[in-house]
Parts: C-alpha cells; sequence; structure tokens
C-alpha cells in the first residue's frame, strides 16, 4: 500500500499546471508553460538521495482504449552498465489514480525488477476508461518516484480529435533537447518518437555541446549505459511524464545504416566483424531498448528480432500503422550512395513481404477516417540531380521503390483515402504529396507525407526555408522545407489533419530558445494533396 496523499513528496498544488510543474522540477531549475502560456515556476522536486532509484525518470507508452504501459528503470547510478543496482530481484510498486493528488486510485500492482532485463517496469496495466486522462507513480526500497501523467485511447466508434506531436533524431553531444520541453507543454494526447531517439557513436565523434559517455556502443552494457545517459535529461524525462509515447527505431539505436543483419561497415571492433558478430551486436541493441521503451513485455526480443510494427486505433477519427524499416530491409543499394539511381532500386524490399501484408491488410479494413503511417524514412522522392536522372535517397523510400510503389499502387488501386505518412531520420522539416510517379507532376496524388525535423541532430541549422534551385525544380510535389531544429504538432479530426511545424532557432548554445510555428499545413478529408494554412 502507498502512503496517504500527505506523506508523497511529489505533491504541489492541485491545479493541473502544480502538477505539471513538479514534473518540470525533475530537472534544475526547469519551468513549464502552462496552459494560459504563462510561465510557472517548478514546484519542488522530490527529495533526491544518493541511493534514488527513480534517476531516470518515469514513462507511459502504447495506450489503448483500455489499458496503457507504465515504465520505469531503477538505477540510482545512471551511468554504471548495471545502474549500481544488487543483482537480484527488486519488487516494484506502482499505482494509478484519476487525479494527481493520487485520493482515487483505480488500480495497484508490484512488478518484478529483474537484472537480466536492468531492473526496468514494463506494467501493462489493463481496465483503464477510454479516453481518459490518468496519474501514476512508483515506489521500490521505500524510494518514490515523480508523479507523472497518461492518457488512454478513445473508445471504438467515437469520434474526438485527436491531438499528437512526433519527433525524431536527438543527439546527446549535438544540442540541448528544448523541443521536448516545448513538446511537453503542450500536452499531447499521444508523442510518437520515429527513431534515433539515441546515437551509438564514441564520446566526443559528434560534436562538443554535451559527451556522450564511453565507446561505441556494440554490447548490451555499454548500450543500457547510453540509453541512461539519455534518459537522465531532464526535457526528455519531461515530456515522457506529460504524454504516453509510440516508438519506433530507426538505425542509430544500433548501427549507423544497417539493413537487417547488414552493418555499415566490417570493423571488428564495433562488433561489425561479421554477420555472426553483428547479429549478436544487434540483439543487445534490441535488448536494451525493450527495456528502456515503454513497450509491452511481449515485445521482449527473442534472439535477434523484436516484433515492432503494430497498431493503433483512435476511436472513428485515425488508424495509426507503426512501421519498422530497418529489422527486415534488404542491403542498400549502390553501396548506401546517395543520388545514385538505377534499376536495383526496384529488386530491393523495404519491410518484408510479412509486415507489407500486414499494412496492407490495415489500410483495406480500416473504418477510420484517417489512415496514418508512423515510419522512420524519406518516403517522398528526394532528387538532388538536374536533369531526367531521378537521383534518389538509397537508405530511403527512394532505395526500395518497388516497396514504395506496392504501398502507394495498393492505395491507388484499392481507393483508399486519406493515407498520410509521417517521417524522420533526414533532421529537416519536409511537406511532400505522394504519387506513384514522382517524374510525372500529372498523375495524381495519393497521400501526404509529414516530415519532422530533428531535436538536435545536425545542430542549429540554418533559418532557410527554401530547399535550393535544384530541389524546388526537381521535385515540384515538396511543398516546404526548414533546417531548424523542432517536431511536428497535429490536430487530427473527421474534417481535417492539421499539421504545426514547430522550431527552435538554436540547440547548441543553451538550453532557451523559445518556441515558433514556421508553418501550418492542412489536408481535407476526401481531397488528397496537403494546403497551407
Amino acid at each position: 500500500m502507498f502512503p496517504p496523499h500527505d506523506a508523497n513528496p511529489t505533491s504541489g498544488s492541485v491545479s493541473r499546471r502544480g502538477f505539471l510543474g513538479g514534473l518540470a522540477g525533475v530537472g534544475a531549475g526547469a519551468v513549464l508553460l502552462g496552459a494560459s502560456g504563462s510561465v510557472s515556476p517548478a514546484l519542488a522536486a522530490p527529495s533526491r538521495k544518493l541511493s534514488d532509484p527513480f534517476t531516470l525518470g518515469v514513462a507511459s507508452g502504447d495506450p489503448l482504449p483500455d489499458a496503457v504501459v507504465l515504465w520505469t528503470r531503477l538505477a540510482p547510478k545512471p551511468l554504471d552498465h548495471d545502474g549500481g543496482m544488487p543483482g537480484r530481484v527488486v519488487p516494484v510498486e506502482w499505482e494509478i489514480a484519476l487525479d494527481e493528488k493520487f485520493s482515487k486510485v483505480v488500480k495497484r500492482g508490484t512488478e518484478r525488477a529483474i537484472p537480466e532485463e536492468a531492473h526496468t517496469v514494463h506494467a501493462d496495466v489493463r481496465g483503464l476508461e477510454p479516453h481518459r486522462e490518468y496519474y501514476y507513480r512508483f515506489r521500490a526500497g521505500g524510494e518514490l518516484s515523480p508523479a507523472a501523467r497518461t492518457r488512454t485511447a478513445p473508445a471504438p466508434g467515437s469520434s474526438p480529435e485527436v491531438h499528437f506531436a512526433f519527433a525524431s533524431c536527438s543527439n546527446w553531444e549535438q544540442g540541448y533537447f528544448t523541443a521536448y520541453r516545448h513538446m511537453a507543454a503542450e500536452r499531447p494526447d499521444v508523442v510518437f518518437h520515429l527513431g534515433d531517439y539515441l546515437y551509438e557513436y564514441a564520446a566526443g565523434e559528434n560534436g562538443d555541446v554535451r559527451t556522450h559517455a564511453g565507446d561505441e556502443m556494440n554490447e548490451l552494457g555499454e548500450y543500457r549505459q547510453r540509453h541512461a545517459q539519455y534518459k537522465t535529461d531532464a526535457d526528455l524525462q519531461l515530456v515522457h511524464a506529460v504524454s504516453p509515447f509510440i516508438v519506433t527505431w530507426d538505425d542509430h539505436e544500433t548501427d549507423n545504416n544497417y539493413a537487417n543483419l547488414t552493418p555499415e561497415n566490417t570493423d571488428p571492433g564495433q562488433g561489425n566483424g561479421s554477420e555472426e558478430e553483428f547479429a549478436k551486436r544487434r540483439a543487445a541493441a534490441y535488448q536494451a531498448y525493450w527495456e528502456h521503451m515503454p513497450l509491452r513485455r511481449f515485445r521482449k526480443p527473442v534472439d535477434t528480432h523484436l516484433p515492432l510494427y503494430r497498431r493503433f486505433t483512435y476511436g472513428s477519427t485515425a488508424t495509426f500503422s507503426v512501421l519498422d524499416s530497418r529489422q527486415y530491409r534488404d542491403d542498400q543499394p549502390y553501396d548506401d550512395e546517395s543520388q545514385v539511381s538505377g534499376p536495383d532500386q526496384w529488386k530491393t524490399n523495404m519491410l518484408g513481404d510479412e509486415q507489407h501484408e500486414w499494412l496492407e491488410k490495415g489500410l483495406s479494413e480500416s473504418r477510420s477516417t484517417w489512415n496514418v503511417v508512423p515510419q522512420q524514412i524519406y518516403f517522398a522522392s528526394m532528387d538532388e540531380v538536374e536533369g531526367a536522372d531521378p537521383g534518389g535517397y538509397n537508405d530511403g523510400w527512394d532505395g526500395y521503390r518497388a516497396s514504395r510503389d506496392r504501398i502507394l499502387g495498393y492505395v491507388e488501386e484499392k481507393g483508399i483515402d486519406n493515407v498520410v505518412v509521417l517521417t524522420g531520420d533526414v533532421h529537416k522539416h519536409w511537406v511532400n504529396d505522394l504519387r506513384r510517379d514522382f517524374e510525372k507532376p500529372e498523375t495524381p496524388v495519393l497521400a501526404t507525407e509529414f516530415v519532422t525535423t530533428s531535436i538536435t541532430s545536425n545542430g542549429d541549422g540554418t533559418g532557410t526555408n527554401d530547399p535550393g534551385d535544384v530541389i524546388t525544380a526537381e521535385n515540384p510535389h515538396t511543398k516546404y522545407h526548414c533546417d531548424r531544429r523542432g517536431y511536428v504538432s497535429c490536430r487530427v479530426g473527421k474534417d481535417t489533419f492539421a499539421a504545426d511545424y514547430q522550431v527552435v532557432d538554436w540547440v547548441e548554445k543553451d538550453d532557451k530558445a523559445p518556441l515558433r510555428t514556421d508553418a501550418s499545413f492542412v489536408v481535407e478529408s476526401g481531397k488528397p494533396g496537403v494546403q497551407k494554412r
């Protein structure tokens, strides 16, 4: 049994702003924009002892109408490979309530945090009400975690507006995670993270804003250490504590530009000396990823595989089919060179046949207004070569043209409406209309792609919104481009899908950059093609 409210060191004001201020207090000196837009000082954070096991915060994820996953990891010494934990099972209590004071607790339980899983907790709480805000917390060894907020998905058949954000590419060494704090202030119903949640490179290899711990990751302890380092960030902890996450990975959670069991290079010092060596490295990366994300227990890796593609239905408003474009793909054509095109781009498979069939089945059976495909890799054609040569970004869908054509062809032939692809990876904001033949702008638009820039990767970026003369001329399907850091905020209803492109103008000098909306776009239901608002 947890202590009564008056014994809870995380408690503060009864107001919602006060609750979120307390979450912001997880990081020293942090503040949070309240619902009115004013800045409210952080409430006092819980007393932090040297033995505090909740240094990595708490999180929730994979919301269903009646369930959500609650996550934490016990790690009093987060940068130790074992988190500073003993090699034994530790019971962890959790509770979930209707109010931030925890006076209306609706569920309680206990999980076993075991050393084989880095003492992580993945509590799959069932029997909840749909489209409902809840508050949760953990207790272990007499220590109480910060409290946090989550939200279940809407009920089947209901049609509420859905407010979500999506993000990708947060590199510790290249900047501060300021954009996550601004995202938390929006209080989205759910956040989609589309990959490159962290980077595998050795200390000092990517920048000097902050420094990675250790060498390039290739063993389980190193992957655990890097995940823990990222989760010590106050702004990342804050957004996890405000909204549930639905995550998928890209390459850097394992190895840059890997494809299935083919690594980036053949360096044995990086665990890439052979397919067998890389399989061990990938298994370690997948294990650490599952451990540190709010994923259900049945998604725990088996051998070298982790079943990550999955589907979420938000009433009749939207169905989200989350893809995995790394684990099953063929090797990139043309040695992964950019802007090289040829017939081999039509011989590669991005998703594997089973995932392709799963996506097609989901699209054809969807009863939602919007069919949303959150995934990792640039989907539209990216032609940076003047003239008839279509160029191509071979780590993206340009390198897998048969797979892209299979999806868009299915959408066209089955008459599937309101398809929206969400993308990360490329460290820039983009908006694209999608058609089967990008070289023929007169062909029909079948879907829209919204691409988010990075949280920090590539540093500050530049203020230009102009893709350049070549890209403008060669890519008439591209409607917008911006090289600042940030994320995309979306509001989806029965009539429109609206996307605000949020940016911060710097991430390198400090974490004080304000947020601004650089551009806004909308897709109207039943009318393919994006419009600027």
